[in-house]
């Protein structure tokens, strides 16, 4: 892997052929440079292609700041000349320096304010020439030039996929661009000699043999002078000639009146002033050679003509407007004194007025765009630029470096003035406004930078977003076209038979493979892209533990003020690859279409860098959408025999009873270093709920009903509880306790593939039990009755879920949700039959019906696929509203303006309204145990007799155990069923709390199990800002996930 520019590497364009192989005694004379055993060059180092192809391979690109501008893909000259010695295995930099100086000679890398050759030295950059490789017939140029209404090029509407023109790591170039990109030539120093009778024991008889140092050394003859220094010497700067000398500019009695001190001042100044008025006239020259000749002669048509030279000039009229400005207020000043005093106040007025600068720079990448598809597909335009660049005004330089002053003349103000500031004594007004000068100049350039990032993020993706081939029925809007949109990392990884383009955005991981066409090259994606939120990545020990991110932990610790905050424990990937790959990483995409991938790095820093790249996004993303956050009820205990399989709160959320197969348990979150207790020695405990205001508590082991009082729960006896245990039912499937027709009832539910047998139960009130007193024969089966029989009924159907609504009970079943009047016993479709909108739920076989919310006036059902809306008719709404699941939910739940859908790797949160993902929670093994308040679908744990009822049973939709009056615990509930109509009415309603985002005293938990971790799930309650970064609010709603499926 690497992030290095590799356009023109083998691979790309097809291979090369292979040099000849060089006889015994005609190695080249580089390895007589090296002392002691010879070693090879990697490529025959004469002929500059290979060079240049070895040299692009082995360059690393990255991001360098020089003069407060950030020029992205670039290198130093010093890692130029290093790459080359290594390449061509020498120790002379001086010959590597004249290799380098040959390809740039032939614009294979340029200087990046193109103002020099090669030099050997850290503190100069240099940028691979920009191409557009794919050719544009005359056909395709119509459309080529149309802008968007920011005045940016319109990518969309080229003749060709467009290509980038700025180096990328992936070498996604076509064999045209490639060959076009390389040097040619033979770099005769380095070349073999082209007698047949040359040899290492006779002196040649050309003086220019490549070999003869070798020759006359093996002969002890004399050796003449090797290369000199002096090839460097135009690296040594470009010393001001005499016309530019302020000492030069003024009578010589000035001169030396003024002390060494004044004259470097005035050296200084004089540098700033005629390097502005250079400005200018380079300004001019574009207006003035280039601009008004492509007006006026037709080179370019002329439909295309203004909105060419728009989008490659820009506003270059407005900068020759301000640099005109401040070159005449620097010579007047100049003029007026021959010792100018000071020139602060004269940029102290002009430098807020800099602003075309950064509008300038930001639309630059642009510009250089247009420049190139033009010349590359209009032989008119291409033969005018090459005349133009040839004419003594042009001074031997080419149009995109005067495209480049404006930036770098920004840049080159702050360094002139602090030259000036050096030599400025204490009491010179200069001294005090000159650094504010810097300040604002600095700022600019600050801009520049932001704003041409974003302008080059935002042209690579448009580009990459046009060059991207799906395979047919995998299309994803990975939405790369949105202004905010960012690429955090790209470069190669390796697999097993080749090598794949990976990219990772700021939403989403993206893997491609080049695929070679007779046309060209084509992006295909390889894999489908995989959301951050979904993505887990594993990578060796070494390199987990030592990435440089934020843990979980501090993560939730900096962003919430609840104690014993934990996470999930992480998904499980897949075993670790053999150790033949060191650099391995794992990636896997969770969700219903899961797959798993491993690729290679080519070091282990590069490995390093996108381990740490990836799980440092997606902590940011974590970190901004965070909505809903974790807290361990219990870690650690409910393992093994004791794996929790359900649970139920009571006590205002103050106390919880859990299920396992080993008994039933009771724990107080007030007391935290204390581990739940068992409470009741049962078997095999699948489903468990608290009916407060009757005091009793609802089990169902082994398949059989039970209910005890809660007072019976004795943590120092867990058998003394059974003796008072009443037996309901036996058989069950599941049970559920809700409140419809003004009544508390517990439906016992007896399902098998074929029917399911329903019974309805009323629970008798503790003081009316307390009062009769019971018969001998009760006393020996424990006691009262605790629940009576209200109704029992059948429908010829599986069943899975149970919903009370205000006067009638919906079943979740195999054919759909089906509406039972528990007075008439009449059993309906909730379904409208006569919707056609709804064909495509009837058609699906399998489909699972899971929970139903009312949100509003609508109804928002939720499959085990997808969810939508429909309303009181059982008619589709929303139409272009539908919720396709991630991964593939075993429960949900609702906390407004989100419903949560469970699955065993991850919990995914959408925004009820738009649909959009807001948040994920990752973990392994998770099941939803409890999901009280709005109704969700399951609160018990799936047992091994039943595998048709994966969840256990049905969920809880809201608490209908507090009492009516003020004074229970859990407040009045007449709130929770106003507006319900009479039999024509909505037939759910819905409880809206007021503030729907902060825990009340109603059962409002949310409570699921990872592993041994039992988890509460509550909103995120944090200031707006925390640590300088801002926080998202519950109800933002933003979507963390970057494409919609």
């Amino acid at each position: 892997m690497s992030v290095s520019t590799t356009g023109g590497r083998g691979g790309v364009g097809g291979p090369r052929p292979p040099v000849p192989s060089i006889r015994e005694g005609r190695d080249s004379p580089i390895s007589l440079r090296v002392g002691g055993t010879p070693k090879a060059p990697s490529v025959y180092p004469a002929l500059l292609s290979r060079v240049a192809e070895e040299f692009r391979r082995r360059i690393t690109l990255s991001d360098h700041l020089k003069d407060g501008l950030t020029y992205k893909n670039s290198f130093d000259g010093r890692e130029a000349v290093d790459k080359i010695a290594y390449t061509i295995k020498t120790t002379d930099r001086n010959l590597a320096l004249l290799l380098g100086r040959a390809l740039d000679a032939q614009k294979f890398f340029h200087d990046v304010t193109y103002d020099h050759r090669l030099r050997d030295s850290a503190n100069e950059l240099y940028q691979f020439r920009t191409v557009v490789p794919s050719p544009f017939v005359s056909g395709e140029v119509g459309g080529a030039n149309s802008t968007q209404e920011d005045g940016t090029p319109d990518l969309k509407h080229t003749g060709s996929h467009p290509t980038d023109v700025s180096p990328t790591p992936d070498g996604v170039l076509s064999q045209a661009a490639d060959e076009e990109l390389l040097p040619s030539g033979v770099f005769t120093l380095l070349a073999d000699c082209y007698s047949p009778t040359c040899s290492r024991d006779r002196l040649c008889y050309s003086i220019a043999c490549p070999r003869r140092l070798e020759q006359q050394a093996r002969l002890n003859m004399k050796p003449q002078p090797g290369l000199s220094k002096q090839i460097s010497k135009e690296s040594l700067g470009d010393a001001p000639d005499d016309g530019t000398l302020w000492i030069h500019s003024v009578p010589q009695e000035i001169v030396n009146s003024v002390s060494d001190l004044e004259k470097r001042r005035q050296e200084a100044i004089n540098e700033v002033i005629y390097t502005e008025r250079d400005f200018v006239r380079d300004m001019e020259y574009l207006r003035e050679v280039w601009i008004k000749r492509l007006v006026d002669q037709d080179v370019i048509p002329a439909a295309r003509r203004t909105d060419f030279l728009e989008q490659v000039f820009w506003n270059i009229h407005d900068i020759i407007a301000v640099s005109t400005r401040l070159r005449d207020a620097l010579i007047k000043r100049q003029k007026q004194y021959a010792v100018v005093e000071r020139i602060g106040d004269i940029f102290l007025e002009m430098v807020p007025h800099f602003g075309p600068f950064v509008t300038y720079g930001a639309h630059q990448l642009y510009g250089k765009y247009e420049f190139e598809k033009e010349k590359t597909s209009n032989p008119i335009f291409a033969q005018f630029v090459e005349t133009t660049e040839r004419l003594p005004e042009s001074r031997k330089l080419e149009l995109n470096a005067y495209l480049t002053k404006p930036t770098t003349r920004l840049a080159r103000y702050p360094l002139l003035l602090e030259a000036i500031l050096k030599q400025t004594p204490e009491d010179n007004p200069d001294k005090a406004v000159l650094p504010e000068v810097v300040t604002l100049v600095r700022g600019f350039l600050g801009r520049v930078n932001t704003e041409s990032g974003r302008t080059e993020n935002r042209f690579n993706l448009l580009q990459l977003d046009q060059q991207l081939t799906f395979r047919p029925g995998e299309e994803v809007d990975l939405r790369l076209n949105e202004e905010d949109r960012e690429l955090i990392y790209k470069g190669t990884l390796s697999k097993r038979d080749g090598d794949l383009n990976v990219y990772l955005f700021d939403h989403a991981l993206l893997m491609v493979k080049v695929v070679k066409t007779k046309v060209g090259e084509q992006l295909k994606v390889y894999r489908k892209p995989i959301p951050l939120e979904l993505l887990v990545i594993s990578a060796p020990d070494e390199i987990t533990n030592s990435a440089k991110i934020p843990t979980r932990q501090r993560v939730l610790q900096r962003n919430t003020s609840l104690n014993r905050r934990v996470g999930p424990h992480p998904p499980v990937v897949p075993a670790k690859p053999d150790s033949k790959g060191q650099h391995w990483l794992t990636f896997v995409h969770l969700g219903r279409k899961n797959y798993h991938i491993t690729l290679w790095a080519s070091t282990l820093l590069n490995q390093r860098k996108w381990y740490e790249s990836i799980v440092k996004q997606q902590t940011l993303m974590r970190e901004r959408s965070m909505i809903f956050d974790t807290v361990a009820l219990s870690q650690g205990f409910f393992n093994g025999p004791t794996k929790v399989n359900c649970a139920a709160p009571f006590n205002a959320g103050r106390r919880f009873v859990y299920g396992t197969d080993d008994g039933v348990y009771l724990s107080d979150i007030e007391e935290r270093n204390r581990e739940p207790v068992k409470v009741l020695a049962l078997l095999e405990v699948t489903q468990v709920d608290v009916l407060e205001e009757y005091q009793l508590l609802i089990v169902l082991s082994e398949r059989q009903v039970l209910t005890f009082p809660l007072d019976s729960l004795d943590p120092r006896d867990p058998t003394a509880g059974i003796r008072r245990a009443k037996k309901i039912a036996s058989h069950t499937s599941f049970f559920k306790a809700g409140h419809c027709l003004g009544k508390v009832l517990v439906c016992i539910v007896k399902s098998s593939q074929l029917s399911s047998t329903f019974k309805t139960l009323e629970p008798i009130d503790q003081n009316v039990r307390g009062r009769s007193k019971p018969t001998f024969k009760k006393l020996l089966q424990g006691g009262n009755d605790t629940l009576k029989l209200f109704r029992e009924f059948y429908i010829p159907v599986e069943s899975s879920s149970i919903h009370y609504l205000k006067t009638k009970m919906c079943v979740g079943c195999s054919r759909g949700f089906e509406i039972v009047d528990l007075e008439s016993l009449d059993t309906q479709g909730l379904l409208d039959p006569a919707d056609d909108s709804l064909e495509f739920v009837r058609r699906k076989e399998g489909l699972k019906p899971m929970a139903i919310y009312r949100i509003g006036n609508e109804f928002l059902l939720c499959y085990d696929e997808f969810a939508f809306y429909v309303n009181k008719n059982g008619q589709r709404s929303r139409k272009d509203f539908i919720i396709y699941w991630e991964g593939l939910p075993t429960g949900f739940a609702l906390m407004e303006p989100y419903v949560l859908a469970f699955e065993p790797s991850f919990v995914e949160i959408r925004n009820i309204e738009t649909g959009l993902m807001s948040q994920v929670i990752q973990g392994n093994n998770l099941r939803l145990l409890f999901a009280d308040n709005p109704p969700s679908v399951t609160n018990g744990a799936g047992h091994p007799a039943q595998p048709q009822h994966p969840a256990g049973g049905p969920g809880y939709e809201f608490n209908p155990y507090a009492p009516q009056g003020p004074a229970g615990m859990y407040g009045s509930r007449s709130s929770v069923y106003s507006g319900y109509g009479a039999g024509g009415g909505p037939i759910y309603g819905q409880q809206h709390p007021a503030n729907p985002y902060a825990r009340n005293a109603q059962r409002d938990e949310i409570i699921m199990v990872s592993d041994d971790r039992v988890l509460a799930i509550r909103t995120l309650q944090a200031s707006p800002v925390q640590g300088g970064q801002r926080v998202l609010q519950p109800g933002d709603g933003a979507s963390v996930m970057g494409f919609v499926r």
